[in-house]
Parts: C-alpha cells; structure tokens; sequence
C-alpha cells in the first residue's frame, strides 16, 4: 500500500500529477528514488509529444550582475500559467538570463541566422577548406563541423550551459519540459553592457 506521504513527497521532488505519482511509486514498489526516475522517463517522452505545443503563458525574469553594469532580460515561455508560477520554471528563467549575461549569445538558435551570414560563413569556411586540396566529401565535413562550431558560439540553444558544462542549453530546456510536461521555449532575449 502507497501512502499519501509518499505520495506528496515525490510530487514535490517532480511536480508531476499525483495520480502519475501514485502510480509510480506502485510500480517500483514504494521506492521513491526508483518512482522519480520513472516519472522522469515519462516525462521525457509526454515532452516530445509536446515539442510543437503553442506556448501561450510564461514570465519575464532578469539578471543584472552584481557591479550592476551588464544585465539580461529573458522571455522564457511555455503553455499554462501554472507553470509560469513555479518557484522552479522561475529559477530557470534566472538562470537563463544570468548564461545570456555571461556568455553574450546572439541569437535563440540557428533557425535565427539569417540566411546571407550563414551563406558568407558557409562560403568562407569552403574557401578556406578548398586549399587544403581534401577530397570534396571531407571538406564537406569541415565546413559542416565550423558552422556547428561557430553556432555553439553564437546560439543560445547550443551553448554549454555555464553552471554545469555537461549539458548545453538545449538539454537544460529538455530536462525542464520533461519535468513540468508542458513546451517550454525561450521567446527572446537582450542583454545589456555599461
């Protein structure tokens, strides 16, 4: 037999529904480390179900840094405002804003680009790769591996995210979505320097 307490206490480790708790915790027998990496799973596939999801609700969080000289401002999106009151998604937008600060991204991600700077970029790196007489299929490679590279640098989405280096933005917005089961997207972002 599950308890409520247990019940509680895993729906406040994963904000998952407390039906979706119960459940769990029945599946792995009342072990609720075993229940949360259930739920986790679960969560992770009710996300890509929801990848395409209109995000109607969200917040606007700031970070300014403490010389109070360089700051940023994050839309950080997703579907319900019941979300959007989580002490936790709001953590998230903080810390978003608190990465565009540090690591001054330029655009959300590569879909953002236009088009002539991907074309220069793409033309450059071809005209640089051309005079290492490799066979066109390796420069392919090269060129594709120094966009990839330049768009690490320049987008927020494939950025390493700067309070755990191994995973980048992407993967921390994923693991969000996976947790509180609605899209989560940022909408856009400015970063200010004094």
């Amino acid at each position: 037999m599950i308890s409520i307490d247990d019940v509680q206490k895993l729906r406040k480790q994963t904000f998952a529904p407390v039906m979706e708790c119960k459940k769990a915790l029945e599946e792995a027998k009342g072990d609720i480390s075993k229940a949360s990496k259930i739920l986790k799973k679960k969560g992770q596939l009710r996300a890509e179900k929801k990848q395409d999801n209109d995000t109607k609700s969200g917040i606007i969080e700031v970070y300014i840094h403490a010389n109070n000289q360089l700051g940023a401002l994050v839309e950080l999106r997703c579907e319900t405002s019941f979300v959007a009151k989580n002490p936790d998604f709001k953590k998230l937008a903080y810390d978003l804003a608190m990465h565009i600060a540090a690591l001054n991204p330029q655009y959300v991600s590569s879909k953002e680009i236009p088009e002539k700077i991907m074309k220069e970029k793409k033309k450059e790196y071809m005209e640089e790769s051309k005079k290492s007489n490799k066979p066109p299929e390796i420069i392919k490679k090269i060129v594709d591996g120094k966009l990839e590279k330049e768009f690490q640098e320049v987008c927020l989405n494939k950025q390493i995210f700067i309070k755990d280096e191994t995973k980048n933005i992407d993967q921390l917005i994923q693991e969000a979505v996976a947790k509180f089961g609605e899209n989560i997207e940022v909408g856009r972002f400015i970063r200010f320097k004094i």
